[in-house]
């Protein structure tokens, strides 16, 4: 079973990311930015580089190399902090940005893939086969520097570019008080969640750890 979800993950995580950037590309450059640009703006949403993340940990884990920094993707703890990530990509899609808009044709299939396919498919994965027992709760901290890092970037680029990749970091717009409320609140969303994997970890651990002894 393992197995198979990531090699169905691999595949729905590749095909969305593929489909986005052949479709996002084209569209951005008609709408006025540079090949440059459109690709910064590709690489600029947090659902990509999450769906990214989670690509290369099933390339990293089904991959025979075994060293180098793909490696690490496949490591126990950044994996779980991954599960955690795009958990937050799904629910954020699903509470706040599905209802802003209406994407059609290939920009719906994308929107499928990468929304509602990879990241349910990446969690199942992780806690049939991907949980191990060895995350700690000091890891939360560091897997909510991902989403903090993601944020100072899209701030410090957006007097730059004249734009953000989600309406609710739009500081031009409703102001940096209600960027730093959805700030805060998307980060009380991942530790929330950091605490629920931590502790699923550790049950999974346990339980696997009893199965392991000799009755």
């Amino acid at each position: 079973m393992g197995r198979f979800l990531q090699i169905a993950g691999l595949g729905v995580g590749l095909t969305g990311l593929i489909l986005q950037f052949a479709i996002t590309i084209p569209a951005s450059m008609a709408a006025g930015r540079s090949l440059l640009g459109s690709i910064v703006f590709y690489f600029s949403f947090f659902t990509i580089l999450t769906n990214i993340a989670a690509v290369l940990v099933h390339v990293a884990l089904l991959s025979s190399t075994r060293h180098g920094w793909l490696s690490a993707f496949g490591s126990p703890r950044p994996r779980a902090g991954i599960a955690v990530a795009i958990s937050v990509v799904a629910i954020v899609y699903l509470a706040v940005l599905a209802p802003l808009g209406q994407p059609r044709g290939l920009f719906l299939l994308c929107d499928i893939l990468l929304h509602y396919l990879a990241p349910p498919l990446f969690v199942l994965w992780w806690l049939t086969s991907g949980a191990d027992g060895t995350s700690r709760w000091a890891d939360i901290a560091t897997w909510l520097s991902y989403p903090a890092l993601y944020v100072v970037y899209v701030l410090a680029r957006a007097p730059i570019a004249g734009e953000v990749p989600y309406p609710f970091l739009n500081a031009g717009k409703n102001g940096y008080g209600a960027v730093a409320a959805a700030a805060l609140g998307v980060a009380a969303l991942f530790v929330t969640l950091g605490v629920c994997f931590v502790a699923a970890d550790k049950i999974i651990g346990q339980r696997r750890a009893g199965k392991a002894q000799p009755s």
